[in-house]
């Protein structure tokens, strides 16, 4: 990128940040295909299943596939987060309601000392990840720019094929990206301008927001690279 294209205003700074991120993942899901969109690479993964085959307990979708989701936690790579939400004067309540656990689990949390352990988090599909983007999109969308009516958990129907998936997936990023780039300075500090129901998006000015979504984004992004590497490594299992 050449200094001459570089904007230093806030909004213009993520959104040069967000469509980097995504010219590199345009690139980088070049050629993805049904089999590798739905590899396991081991036991356990969570993906995008059929309804009645679902394994995890809460897993969700409008339609015949759905995608896993285990219960209600807090992972330990978040128990920052956790703690500068409560300095900011959530209450403990509050917290609990935000990430869907009990009260006794926020306090336990706020107690820990120490660094935090590595989180044991399941492996999953290169599916499960553009699923969980495509919701979140979808959601961030709805709860902004949209009627704010909508679950985000009901918003995407799901499929088993890369490339629909893909197409979609890519569609719904123009439309976010556009409502994005007509927001004013105004606007990017509004506390409660996305009233996504799922975080703490209703208690933060939105520039924050958009600053999270960003990394949701590139962090995804980032494991499907990942997952794209050892599909090629093993080729000579499943080719």
């Amino acid at each position: 990128m050449g200094t001459e294209r570089v904007r230093t205003d806030r909004l213009g700074l993520l959104l040069d940040q967000f469509d980097c991120a995504r010219e590199q993942a345009r690139v980088r899901l070049t050629g993805l295909g049904d089999a590798e969109y739905l590899w396991e690479p081991v036991p356990g993964c969570w993906s995008i299943r059929r309804r009645g085959e679902a394994t995890t307990p809460r897993a969700f979708g409008p339609g015949e596939w759905v995608l896993d989701q285990g219960a209600p936690d807090i992972p330990a790579s978040e128990y920052a987060e956790v703690a500068r939400q409560a300095a900011g004067g959530m209450t403990v309540a509050k917290i609990a309601e935000d990430w869907s656990v009990s009260v006794e689990r926020v306090e336990e949390v706020l107690r820990h000392t120490g660094p935090a352990l590595p989180d044991d988090s399941p492996v999953t599909t290169i599916a499960w990840r553009l699923a969980h983007l495509h919701f979140c999109f979808a959601g961030q969308w709805e709860w902004t720019f949209g009627e704010r009516r909508t679950d985000p958990k009901l918003l995407v129907d799901f499929t088993p094929e890369a490339g629909p998936a893909l197409e979609r997936f890519w569609s719904l990023l123009d439309r976010w990206r556009d409502g994005v780039a007509a927001l004013t300075d105004e606007q990017l500090d509004t506390v409660g301008l996305s009233q996504y129901p799922y975080g703490s998006d209703p208690d933060d000015p939105y520039a924050a927001v958009l600053w999270g979504t960003n990394l949701e984004f590139i962090h995804h992004m980032a494991e499907i690279g990942v997952l794209r590497d050892l599909w090629a490594a093993s080729g000579a299992v499943h080719g």
